[in-house]
């Protein structure tokens, strides 16, 4: 059999770079290709025709979910690996249904990715024991839990929470996501109304609390006032 082609999909060079080498010291597979934008992942795919596709979620002119959404059907062969820096407890979920054979963590050891390329080339999925764990959990949820879940937000909504947390105005994030101002605020509401913030302050301090420190903690109520005797 011939060696694993894999295409290394990033929109930052030196991680791409250095990934694209370590495969090519590895035994059965090598590296056939890099690509770090969308446009250039399309045409690496349609060139290349690589077997597997380690996918960062963030690429610099688009998402990595919505490749992976246009490439699936288009190539029912291609297995993809999303490969990204975004917990997995938020987005492995995400890039399966999107349809993604695994989901790795960048952190993980270069192993790992060893490991999940043959895993996905063997038919079948590859994701951490604890996030098969949680994926079970999110699909039998405790009904009275009071855990906040991102698990219920929309990949959209997701999104427009992420840049939030990230500084960016309502405007930026029309702008970056391609959707008028008006849709953004729309967004907004259903985040307030899905993760239980009173107020925009309260779901900007959530949000930013999320990309700093990767914690989803409820905004604690505003103290009532004390009264006077």
């Amino acid at each position: 059999m011939g060696k694993i082609r894999v295409l290394v999909v990033d929109d930052h060079p030196f991680f791409r770079s250095g990934l694209a080498q370590w495969l090519n010291q590895q035994e059965r597979v090598i590296c056939c290709g890099e690509a770090g934008s969308v446009v250039e992942a399309r045409r690496a795919v349609a060139e290349l025709q690589p077997d597997v596709v380690l996918m960062d979620l963030r690429l610099g002119d688009g998402e990595g979910l919505e490749l992976i959404r246009e490439l699936a059907p288009q190539q029912p062969q291609l297995r993809i690996v999303a490969l990204s820096q975004f917990d997995e407890n938020n987005y492995a979920h995400r890039a399966l249904q999107a349809g993604a054979r695994g989901y790795l963590m960048k952190s993980e050891a270069t192993e790992t990715v060893l490991a999940a390329i043959h895993t996905v080339m063997q038919g079948r999925i590859h994701l951490s024991p604890r996030m098969a764990a949680n994926l079970l959990q999110n699909i039998f949820p405790d009904p009275v839990s009071p855990t906040v879940d991102l698990a219920k937000l929309s990949d959209r909504e997701l999104q427009v929470f992420q840049l939030l947390g990230a500084g960016l105005s309502t405007l930026e994030i029309g702008k970056r996501l391609k959707i008028s101002p008006k849709t953004v605020e729309t967004y907004r509401q259903h985040l307030k109304e899905k993760l239980g913030a009173a107020d925009g302050s309260a779901l900007l301090r959530v949000a930013t609390v999320w990309v700093e420190s990767g914690r989803l903690e409820p905004d604690p109520p505003a103290p009532r006032p004390r009264r006077s005797r």
